[in-house]
Order: structure tokens, then sequence, then C-alpha cells
């Protein structure tokens, strides 16, 4: 590679039609999770990044050992096979890399295709200076920049003198097998950078999320004599007051970063089960929701507080006093995490950003969890900052502003140049 040029010179490489072509590729592989395609789409990167002339670390995730791990972030989906994918480019390829760029290739179901505008999720359609379609805002865009960023440096002939390194990843939307797999395997950096949208802001704190299930008893009675029995579904009602009371004490004091959300560290019951005929008192209800995780408390911390709320609920009803409801937490269990204070990274993200055209972006903190908690329980400070809006994530019609993949690519750019550079 040649000297280091001047970091216009390498951003002019930026190539936004080959990023259009690199995110309607991953997007037509419908990389949903635990499907062929999220798996199609781990071969397509390593492809992809050998293309640009990276070390390409391609391997299958051995699934059975990982799931004994006690660490281990959980499913909810199931799968046969799994890939990980790492690309390393740079001087020195041994040694650890100055910045990880991560980003999952996985996404969620489409739903109903017809429900969106072109009948067909998983095509990219360009309109009015955005591009639609399942995963373009989580995260395939970012991806895509990502990509183009890395083809930009190796365009312009830029001399890395720290590794850079590509965290191609997937399962990150039902807990994060991606990434603590890549961890797992030993691949580290200095610091990270994840592509998830963050609308314009800097993430650098994440809360955690568990999914929980309730499984309630009741008493089948004849629908006509509804008063000889016991309603399962009415039982749940009980418990809702006890989990509405617990999310309000829990949001009393969201934090700095996290007082621009009406409901921080929110709990709710996305699913429910109950009865099997209409005329018949319903004897058993499995609700499933899920449960905000406060920064700086743990897993375990909080399975207890939410137990302790379910059963001091079933303590004031006398059915429920003798029949409690049970607890427990399938699925994946997200840590909140968040880059230690006064962490450099946070500087040089925030200058990269307003350099590649973008406001100044505000540290804030997100709701949800994802792949940087695992990355900080690793020792590696890490924040997030990607096209797009988590508001049109897993939604009909999901859409990225051109524009905005485009700053971040830039920002990647220059963060890259600056760290690795």
């Amino acid at each position: 590679m040649t000297e280091t040029p001047d970091p216009a010179t390498v951003l002019a490489h930026l190539d936004e039609g080959q990023i259009a072509a690199d995110l309607a590729a991953l997007v037509a592989l419908a990389p949903v999770d635990g499907t062929l395609g999220e798996v199609a789409a781990s071969h397509w990167a390593a492809d992809r990044l050998t293309e640009l002339g990276a070390d390409v670390d391609h391997w299958e995730i051995d699934l059975p050992t990982l799931r004994q791990e006690p660490d281990f972030p959980g499913m909810e989906v199931e799968r046969s096979e799994a890939w990980g994918t790492v690309g390393v480019f740079g001087a020195g390829t041994d040694d650890v890399p100055a910045l990880a760029l991560n980003g999952h290739l996985d996404v969620v179901p489409a739903g109903d295709p017809f429900l969106w505008a072109d009948n067909d999720p998983f095509t990219v359609r360009e309109h009015d200076g955005r591009w639609y379609g399942r995963g373009v805002c989580d995260m395939l865009g970012g991806v895509a920049a990502i990509v183009g960023a890395v083809h930009a440096l190796r365009a312009s002939g830029v001399a890395l003198t720290r590794p850079l390194a590509v965290h191609a990843v997937i399962g990150e939307e039902d807990g994060g097998l991606g990434t603590y797999a890549t961890l797992r395997r030993g691949h580290t950096a200095d610091a990270c950078v994840i592509g998830e949208p963050t609308a314009r802001e800097v993430v650098t704190d994440n809360a955690g999320s568990l999914t929980f299930r309730l499984v309630v008893r009741g008493r089948a009675a004849h629908g006509s004599m509804r008063s000889s029995g016991i309603s399962a579904l009415d039982a749940l009602d009980t418990v809702r007051h006890g989990l509405r009371e617990l999310e309000r004490s829990r949001n009393l004091d969201p934090g700095e970063r996290f007082a621009h959300l009406v409901i921080p560290y929110p709990l709710s019951i996305g699913t429910v089960r109950a009865g099997d005929w209409a005329s018949t008192v319903p004897d058993l209800c499995i609700a499933e929701g899920r449960f905000g995780v406060r920064p700086g408390e743990s897993v375990a911390d909080a399975r207890a507080a939410l137990i302790e709320a379910v059963h001091e609920a079933c303590r004031t009803d006398l059915w429920l006093r003798d029949h409690p409801v049970e607890v427990t937490f399938p699925g994946g269990v997200f840590a909140p995490g968040r880059l230690p204070d006064e962490h450099g990274l946070l500087d040089v993200v925030t200058e990269a950003a307003v350099h590649a055209g973008a406001p100044r972006p505000t540290p804030t903190g997100a709701p949800y969890g994802s792949d940087l908690r695992l990355y900080a329980a690793a020792g590696v400070p890490t924040l997030q900052y990607g096209p797009g809006d988590i508001g049109h994530a897993h939604a009909v019609d999901e859409h990225v502003e051109v524009a905005d993949v485009m700053r971040c690519a830039r920002a990647y750019v220059l963060t890259a140049l600056q760290l690795c550079a």
C-alpha cells in the first residue's frame, strides 16, 4: 500500500452504487434468523471481504458446545447451522486490531408481504432518497456502509499501521450468538463501533432485556357456570397489575442518558395463549413478554425483581396464593452495557460524524439490548453509530435514507483513519 493519503482522497473512493448493490444483494438473501438465508449471508460476507483483500476467518460455529457455556446469551429460534465471519485488514494482521466495525447480517421476518408497498420485502426499492426493504435499517444498511468504507480505504491505497477488523455476525436479533462466538474465538479489538441505527446520535449505553414466560393455572368449568371455575385469564390480570407497578417503580430515576425516553426500561407482554374451547373457562394461560434491565443491574438481580413482583401479586389473591404463577426466562439474554466514561472513542466518532457531514451527535442511551454489551463484557470499549432510526426497524416498508448511509460510511472511513492509520 502507498503512504496515507489525505482523508478527502479516501472519501472520494466511496461508491454509492457499490454500496447500493451490496445492500440489495444482502436483502435478496432474505437472511431471517435461523433460516438458510442467514447462513447464505455469512458466506456472502466472507466472499465479499475476501474480494476486498482481507485476511478472512470464516468458521462453522459449534452450536452444541456454545449452548453449554454459562454466559451463553441464548437463542429464540432453532438453528442447525451457523457461521462466523471476520475480516482483518492492514499491517500486522496477527496483532490486536485498533478498531472493529461490527454489523449483524440477520433480519426479522417480514410478515405479510402484501402489506408492503411493492409486495416484495426482500427486493430493495429506492424512492424519494430512501432504500426500502426488510433489514435495510436494522441493520443491513449499516453493513453495506461498513463494506463501502473498507472498499474506499482499499481503493485509495491508504496505509494502515494498525489492523482494522470487520465482524460480520449472525443471531443478533435473538440473543447475540454471532458476536458471542466471535469473541469466544479470540477476535477482539482496542475499540468497536457497531453500525446499528442510531438516528444520527451516538449510543453509548444500552439497557438490557429478558424474555420471560408466565404459566398461570385456573380451574376449568362450563362457560354457562363460569362462577364455579377460575379463569386463568382473570388470574393473569391480577399479575399484570403487579407488573405495571414494578415497571413504574423501575423507571422513576432512569439516569441522564435515558431521561429522553418515555419508558426507558419497559415491561410488556407480547403473546398470550389461553383456552381450548369457546364455552369453557380456561384453566391454563401462558403469557410471554419482555422485561427491561436497568444499566448497572445484573441479569440475576433483574430476574429476581420480576419473580418477586409476580409472587407478591399472587399473595394478594386467594386462588393464586395456593396456585402461584410459574416464572421462567426462555430465549435471549440481553444484559445492559455501556462505553466507559471519558473513553476517547466517543470523541473520535463524534468528530468523524461531523466531518462526514452529519449533525454533531449527542451521546444517548437506548432502551433495547444489543451486541454492545457483549463487547463491553469482554473489555472492548464499544458504541453504536449507524444509519437509520430504530422506529423504522422491524416495520412494514422498513427504510433508511440513502444520505444517512453515505454519511455513516464517511464517518467509518474517518474513524478508521484516525485509529488505524
